[in-house]
């Protein structure tokens, strides 16, 4: 019970300083990768999540939840936002769920979410940390807090656009290139066998 309770607290302030962080930082690019999937571990539950970036800083998320007593499925619309480059970015969003409960039976609501990501350099991982309110409807609960950490496996990778494209003759000098019509080359003229 301790344990769960400071870890809560902890993806709780992690969220809230990650954010407020975030709001001081300048706007950049906010994603390394288009489809990541992976385990989404919270307090007294655990599942599966999935998300498809639909827009260039906008993914689809989907989560699946099994916890002691009830299982339930989640859609949110997210809006990513960079911290220090593409790497380590946060997150907002809104969303809707339903699911059924063993005494309550079947549920549903409406999500919020906030939370920070980080996808680790060198390997195709995502981790992340969110705080996910929620509005609960037909359910003894009519509203829950929720904190939760998340793995995904890089699934998909973003297009490389990295800090030197462009130097050297990469990045748009060769899409430049390939647009430009080609010169015609002359033809060889011929030689005689006593032109010098």
């Amino acid at each position: 019970m301790i344990f769960s309770t400071a870890f809560s607290r902890l993806l709780f302030f992690t969220a809230l300083l990650t954010t407020a962080l975030a709001l001081l930082a300048p706007a950049a690019q906010a994603q390394k990768y288009r489809t990541a999937a992976g385990f989404r571990l919270g307090q007294g539950n655990y599942g599966l999540t999935i998300q498809q970036k639909i827009l260039d800083k906008v993914t689809l998320e989907g989560i699946g939840v099994v916890g002691t007593r009830e299982v339930s499925g989640t859609v949110l619309a997210e809006r990513h936002f960079g911290i220090l480059g593409p790497s380590l970015n946060y997150y907002l969003g809104a969303g809707g769920h339903v699911g059924n409960h063993k005494d309550d039976g079947v549920f549903g609501g409406f999500d919020g979410i906030v939370g920070a990501e980080y996808k680790v350099a060198f390997f195709p991982l995502v981790l992340s940390v969110d705080f996910k309110p929620s509005v609960e409807f037909n359910s003894a609960d009519w509203a829950r807090f929720p904190t939760a950490f998340s793995v995904r496996y890089v699934l998909v990778k973003e297009k490389k656009t990295g800090l030197l494209d462009g130097l050297f003759g990469g990045g748009k000098d060769k899409a430049d290139r390939k647009d430009r019509p080609k010169k015609k080359e002359k033809p060889a003229e011929r030689r005689g066998l006593f032109d010098f």
